[in-house]
Protein backbone atom coordinates (compact mmCIF):
# COMPACT_ATOMS: atom_id res chain seq x y z
CA UNK A 1 0.00 0.00 0.00
CA UNK A 2 1.33 3.59 -1.11
CA UNK A 3 0.83 6.13 1.31
CA UNK A 4 1.52 9.87 0.60
CA UNK A 5 3.71 11.20 3.24
CA UNK A 6 4.00 14.76 4.29
CA UNK A 7 6.32 16.69 2.96
CA UNK A 8 10.04 16.46 4.42
CA UNK A 9 10.74 19.77 6.41
CA UNK A 10 13.73 21.59 5.14
CA UNK A 11 15.05 23.47 7.94
CA UNK A 12 17.07 25.29 5.39
CA UNK A 13 13.89 27.00 3.73
CA UNK A 14 12.53 27.47 7.29
CA UNK A 15 15.60 29.79 8.56
CA UNK A 16 15.76 31.33 5.16
CA UNK A 17 11.62 32.26 5.16
CA UNK A 18 11.71 33.29 8.81
CA UNK A 19 14.50 36.14 7.87
CA UNK A 20 12.15 37.12 5.33
CA UNK A 21 13.08 35.36 1.86
CA UNK A 22 9.29 35.42 -0.03
CA UNK A 23 10.66 32.80 -2.25
CA UNK A 24 11.55 30.34 1.02
CA UNK A 25 8.15 30.94 2.38
CA UNK A 26 6.24 30.64 -0.80
CA UNK A 27 7.71 27.10 -1.61
CA UNK A 28 6.82 26.10 1.74
CA UNK A 29 2.95 26.94 1.47
CA UNK A 30 3.03 25.21 -1.62
CA UNK A 31 4.54 22.03 -0.51
CA UNK A 32 2.35 21.98 2.61
CA UNK A 33 -1.26 23.01 0.91
CA UNK A 34 -2.11 19.78 -0.07
CA UNK A 35 -1.86 18.34 3.52
CA UNK A 36 -3.50 20.79 5.33
CA UNK A 37 -6.48 21.11 2.71
CA UNK A 38 -6.58 17.27 2.74
CA UNK A 39 -6.67 17.75 6.82
CA UNK A 40 -9.42 20.89 6.86
CA UNK A 41 -11.66 19.07 4.51
CA UNK A 42 -11.81 16.28 7.04
CA UNK A 43 -12.19 18.46 9.90
CA UNK A 44 -14.66 20.67 8.41
CA UNK A 45 -16.68 18.48 5.90
CA UNK A 46 -17.49 21.27 3.71
CA UNK A 47 -15.22 22.05 0.45
CA UNK A 48 -16.04 25.48 0.30
CA UNK A 49 -15.55 26.35 4.40
CA UNK A 50 -12.09 24.24 3.64
CA UNK A 51 -10.85 26.61 1.14
CA UNK A 52 -11.71 29.95 2.75
CA UNK A 53 -9.72 28.30 6.12
CA UNK A 54 -6.86 27.04 4.16
CA UNK A 55 -6.54 30.73 1.80
CA UNK A 56 -7.13 32.66 5.67
CA UNK A 57 -4.50 29.99 7.07
CA UNK A 58 -2.25 30.55 4.58
CA UNK A 59 -2.50 34.54 4.62
CA UNK A 60 -2.16 34.28 8.46
CA UNK A 61 1.05 32.45 7.94
CA UNK A 62 2.61 34.82 5.78
CA UNK A 63 1.62 37.91 7.99
CA UNK A 64 3.24 35.83 10.90
CA UNK A 65 6.03 33.85 9.29
CA UNK A 66 8.58 36.15 11.34
CA UNK A 67 7.51 34.37 14.91
CA UNK A 68 7.91 31.04 14.00
CA UNK A 69 10.49 29.42 16.30
CA UNK A 70 10.82 26.03 15.30
CA UNK A 71 9.57 24.48 18.37
CA UNK A 72 7.11 22.30 16.84
CA UNK A 73 7.16 21.41 12.61
CA UNK A 74 6.32 23.70 10.07
CA UNK A 75 3.07 21.33 9.20
CA UNK A 76 2.52 21.51 13.03
CA UNK A 77 2.40 25.06 13.23
CA UNK A 78 0.22 25.75 10.34
CA UNK A 79 -2.31 23.24 11.21
CA UNK A 80 -2.37 24.83 14.80
CA UNK A 81 -3.59 28.25 13.18
CA UNK A 82 -5.99 26.42 11.03
CA UNK A 83 -7.69 24.54 13.67
CA UNK A 84 -7.62 28.06 15.75
CA UNK A 85 -9.14 29.85 12.54
CA UNK A 86 -12.16 26.73 12.34
CA UNK A 87 -12.77 27.01 16.29
CA UNK A 88 -13.16 30.74 15.55
CA UNK A 89 -15.66 30.32 12.46
CA UNK A 90 -18.03 28.08 14.45
CA UNK A 91 -17.93 30.29 17.48
CA UNK A 92 -18.79 33.32 14.62
CA UNK A 93 -21.86 31.01 13.13
CA UNK A 94 -22.90 29.93 16.68
CA UNK A 95 -23.57 33.57 17.65
CA UNK A 96 -25.07 34.65 14.12
CA UNK A 97 -27.17 31.36 14.10
CA UNK A 98 -28.45 32.79 18.06
CA UNK A 99 -28.70 36.39 16.63
CA UNK A 100 -31.28 34.99 13.96
CA UNK A 101 -32.76 33.04 16.15
CA UNK A 102 -33.84 35.69 18.25
CA UNK A 103 -34.76 38.12 15.74
CA UNK A 104 -37.06 34.97 14.46
CA UNK A 105 -38.57 35.26 17.61
CA UNK A 106 -39.03 39.03 17.98
CA UNK A 107 -40.43 38.77 14.68
CA UNK A 108 -42.91 36.21 16.00
CA UNK A 109 -44.01 38.45 18.80
CA UNK A 110 -44.33 41.39 16.40
CA UNK A 111 -46.86 39.09 14.12
CA UNK A 112 -48.96 37.97 17.05
CA UNK A 113 -49.47 41.41 18.41
CA UNK A 114 -50.11 42.18 15.00
CA UNK A 115 -52.89 39.77 14.53
CA UNK A 116 -54.31 40.12 17.62
CA UNK A 117 -54.37 44.46 16.64
CA UNK A 118 -52.04 45.04 19.61
CA UNK A 119 -49.50 47.95 19.39
CA UNK A 120 -46.31 47.19 18.94
CA UNK A 121 -44.55 50.51 20.71
CA UNK A 122 -40.99 51.22 19.70
CA UNK A 123 -40.05 50.76 22.92
CA UNK A 124 -40.39 47.38 22.66
CA UNK A 125 -38.43 47.53 19.23
CA UNK A 126 -35.53 49.28 21.47
CA UNK A 127 -35.77 46.74 24.30
CA UNK A 128 -35.42 43.61 21.61
CA UNK A 129 -32.07 45.17 20.65
CA UNK A 130 -30.53 45.23 23.82
CA UNK A 131 -28.14 42.60 24.99
CA UNK A 132 -29.99 39.82 27.32
CA UNK A 133 -27.49 41.13 30.00
CA UNK A 134 -29.13 44.33 30.20
CA UNK A 135 -32.51 43.60 28.62
CA UNK A 136 -33.51 40.90 32.11
CA UNK A 137 -32.75 43.64 34.59
CA UNK A 138 -34.83 46.30 32.94
CA UNK A 139 -37.68 44.07 32.80
CA UNK A 140 -37.35 42.64 36.09
CA UNK A 141 -36.95 46.26 37.88
CA UNK A 142 -39.22 48.52 35.55
CA UNK A 143 -41.69 46.21 34.01
CA UNK A 144 -42.06 43.99 37.13
CA UNK A 145 -40.67 45.91 39.96
CA UNK A 146 -38.28 43.52 41.54
CA UNK A 147 -35.66 45.04 44.15
CA UNK A 148 -32.11 45.40 43.14
CA UNK A 149 -31.32 42.88 45.94
CA UNK A 150 -33.71 39.80 44.25
CA UNK A 151 -32.13 40.56 41.10
CA UNK A 152 -28.88 40.33 41.72
CA UNK A 153 -29.78 37.12 43.28
CA UNK A 154 -31.46 35.72 40.29
CA UNK A 155 -29.00 36.70 38.08
CA UNK A 156 -25.85 35.33 40.47
CA UNK A 157 -23.87 39.05 39.60
CA UNK A 158 -23.56 41.88 42.44
CA UNK A 159 -26.11 44.51 42.95
CA UNK A 160 -23.88 46.97 41.32
CA UNK A 161 -23.70 45.15 38.47
CA UNK A 162 -27.38 45.32 38.43
CA UNK A 163 -27.25 48.75 39.12
CA UNK A 164 -24.30 49.56 36.54
CA UNK A 165 -26.49 47.29 33.67
CA UNK A 166 -29.66 49.42 34.29
CA UNK A 167 -28.36 52.50 34.28
CA UNK A 168 -26.67 51.55 31.00
CA UNK A 169 -29.39 50.33 29.68
CA UNK A 170 -31.94 53.12 30.63
CA UNK A 171 -28.86 55.67 28.37
CA UNK A 172 -29.51 52.82 25.89
CA UNK A 173 -33.07 53.17 25.61
CA UNK A 174 -33.30 56.93 25.99
CA UNK A 175 -30.57 57.29 22.98
CA UNK A 176 -32.83 54.97 20.97
CA UNK A 177 -36.14 56.58 21.81
CA UNK A 178 -35.12 59.97 21.91
CA UNK A 179 -37.16 62.30 23.12
CA UNK A 180 -40.36 59.80 23.49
Amino acid sequence: MNTVQPPVEDEQLIRRAVRGDEHALASLLHSHYPMLYRYMLKVTMNKALTEDLVQDTMLRAIERIRSFQSRSKFSTWLISIATRRYLDEMRKQHREKKWQTEEQALHAIRFDAAMQQHDWPDALDALGALSYEIRVPILLKYYYGYAYEEIAAWLEIPVGTVKSRLHNGLKQLRKELGDE
